[in-house]
């Protein structure tokens, strides 16, 4: 299966791992980014043996991504993203879409004890 049917096919297990590891750690890092007239809020998850990247962004709008970053064999870099659809977004605990709406309103990261995200 290549990244892109990964992504495509498999979006809600993918969106469902990340939660799963961004409520298990201590401290929660949401961070705020941009680039050009886009900006968004963020949850990340690393896997550094395998070069990927895995967010949960929220852009201006309500609108979610999941985006899939990653390396491939030649160390090029590439970027697959998903749209959420509504179910996904049901995926995605009530607090932590509060405190990425207040990222981006904000325009500023923050930082939170893990625990906060599971009550």
């Amino acid at each position: 299966m290549t990244f892109e049917e990964l992504v495509t096919n498999h979006s809600a297990a993918m969106i469902e791992k990340l939660v799963s590891h961004v409520v298990s750690i201590d401290p929660v890092e949401i961070r705020f980014d941009f680039f050009e007239q886009d900006q968004w809020a963020m949850i990340t998850m690393h896997e550094y043996e395998e070069d990927k990247e895995v967010s949960v962004r929220l852009h201006p709008g309500d609108q979610y991504e999941l985006y899939f970053g990653y390396y491939d064999d030649e160390d090029e870099f590439f970027e697959i993203t998903h749209a959420f659809t509504d179910e996904e977004k049901k995926i995605l605990p009530e607090g932590l879409k509060k405190l990425m709406k207040k990222v981006l309103d904000d325009e500023q990261g923050i930082r939170i004890p893990g625990n906060f995200l599971s009550r």
